[in-house]
């Protein structure tokens, strides 16, 4: 059995998805279906401008907690990067959602930060 990593299309001008495809298990003598095809199948797609499209093609699991426990996402235009907006127990209901950059990535990136500040406090010398 094969693993395929989700596919997102999203519209290039307002960031909203278009289609998402989901990770894909398929038998072992299937290929991937192409983008092209996917044009053809997904409703939203169909007869748009690739051109006016942002793909996204993601690793079989990538981001899958987060997939998981937000409330929507959405591709960010400007970037064209993923960004996830999550529930917020002390406001259930919120007018609009507020996105952000996977919660996995904003981790990387603190633990980066912590790493370098750690080396920098290191390599200060001590009065």
């Amino acid at each position: 059995m094969k693993i395929f990593g989700r596919r997102i299309y999203a519209d290039k001008t307002t960031g909203v998805i278009l289609a998402n495809t989901g990770d894909l298990k398929v038998l072992d003598d299937f290929e991937r279906p192409s983008i092209e095809s996917d044009f053809q199948a997904f409703y939203n797609l169909i007869g748009r401008d690739p051109d006016s499209v942002i793909i996204i093609e993601l690793e079989p699991g990538q981001y899958a907690e987060e997939f998981a426990t937000c409330n929507g996402f959405r591709v960010n235009p400007e970037t064209q990067k993923l960004e996830f907006s999550y529930p917020d127990p002390s406001d259930p209901t919120p007018e609009q959602p507020v996105f952000q950059k996977p919660l996995s990535d904003e981790v990387v990136e603190l633990r980066q930060a912590v790493a370098e500040l750690t080396m920098l406090m290191a390599a200060a010398p001590t009065a």
